[in-house]
């Protein structure tokens, strides 16, 4: 069977499926890249894959990826060896337009990048905790909500991964055609 080149997540959920975490494990080992957007990162880190990189998701659950080993870092787009990690969801086009260029060269991803019109012009300048117009108190509330929905689940994962001998359970779909794995 011919490794993956990409894998690529889409259901960040599942991170207490053991049989869907180490599909991912073994299959981002070969992979000529590793990608995931959001709190796809928190994937990643509970299949093991951050540890010791630095890495992305959105600001609000940020500081929750050293818990699974992970550098976090505020940036929009992170590469760190063959993992790429996007921040919030809006990050995901600049993460797919640093895919396009590292597959098929600057000229076509600049060329994908005019071809959807991706010219960000935001209405406000609110789209990150510092910007001039994000409400810090709305910062602090929207941390304080992720922190309660997803330390816990995070905190599980971290755990698990401490654990010697995990039996894995579960189902996965994947589509290994041209080298691409959907999860």
């Amino acid at each position: 069977t011919q490794p993956l080149r990409i894998v690529c997540l889409l259901f960040p959920q599942i991170t207490r499926d053991d049989l869907v975490l180490e599909f991912l494990s073994r299959q981002a080992d070969p992979a000529r890249y590793v990608a995931s957007v959001c709190t796809g990162a928190f994937l990643l880190g509970a299949a093991g894959l951050l540890r010791g990189r630095r890495a992305t998701t959105h600001w609000a659950s940020l500081e929750l990826l050293a818990l699974l080993g992970a550098q976090p870092t505020r940036q929009r787009v992170v590469r760190d060896g063959n993992v790429i990690t996007g921040a919030g969801v809006s990050s995901g086009i600049d993460l797919a337009l640093t895919l396009a260029a590292e597959l098929c060269g600057p000229e076509v991803a600049r060329g994908i990048q005019l071809g959807i019109e991706y010219d960000p012009q935001p209405p406000f300048d609110a789209g990150a905790p510092g910007r001039p117009h994000a409400d810090p108190s709305q910062v602090a509330r929207m941390t304080a909500a992720m922190d309660e929905l997803r330390r816990p689940l995070v905190a599980r994962a971290a755990s698990r991964l401490a654990r010697p001998g995990r039996e894995a359970g579960g189902k996965v779909r994947s589509c290994q055609a041209r080298g691409w794995a959907w999860v």
